[in-house]
């Protein structure tokens, strides 16, 4: 039987010096593959800049502004007036975003299905036309819903601080500098950046 992208990552990555302890401590990553593409950009969105559990209270608020228990489509929070999205604690720029990311795809200028075909390159580039999803929010979502075996989101606080304590640096590192001690362990990079994370969190 074939081994998901993300066992076989970890099997390398055992190997490697830095990441072989941090595996051994850790355990398994955990990166489920989400299902729902509007509904992972439209959380992303949401938690953008606020904590955890300041950003769980106002995503549990806008679940409640929709009667089923399934997540509404883009079509259905078209429809939700801007003050009423305001109303479960969304600022202004974040309401709006997710207005914008909803008409996109009602509209079909986001063609979430045709996703799976294209390169990490080819759905930044697609991603970013919504307003409100950067760079990051892309290898976020290319990381945690379509399981992508190879992002390295360079721009992460996180990952950076990972790799300084991870490697002994005495800075945080520059983009070419996590490229260049990245090439070690490519294409595993999703994998590898789990753990980062981990070694960030504990210094914490």
């Amino acid at each position: 039987m074939k081994k998901d992208p993300i066992s076989a990552s970890v099997e390398v990555l055992k190997k490697d010096k830095y990441f072989g302890p941090l595996i051994k401590k850790h355990g398994p990553p955990e990166l489920k593959r989400g299902t729902n593409v509007f509904e992972a950009l439209v959380r992303s969105i949401v938690y953008q800049q606020l904590s955890g559990k300041a950003a769980a209270t106002i995503y549990g608020r806008f679940r409640t502004l929709f009667t089923s228990k399934k997540f509404p489509t883009p079509e259905e929070v078209s429809k939700v007036p801007f003050e009423k999205l305001r109303s479960v604690g969304l600022s202004n720029q974040k309401a709006s975003y997710i207005l914008d990311l909803a008409a996109k795809f009602a509209d079909g200028t986001i063609e979430h299905k045709k996703l799976s075909r294209m390169t990490n390159e080819e759905i930044v580039a697609h991603l970013v036309q919504v307003k409100g999803v950067g760079v990051w929010t892309v290898h976020m979502f290319l990381m945690f819903t379509l399981n992508r075996p190879d992002v390295l989101p360079v721009g992460d606080l996180g990952i950076k601080k990972g790799f300084q304590i991870v490697y002994k640096l005495r800075t945080m590192p520059e983009a070419k500098k996590m490229e260049k001690l990245a090439s070690a362990w490519r294409p595993h990079a999703t994998t590898a950046c789990w753990y980062l994370w981990r070694a960030a969190d504990e210094k914490k």
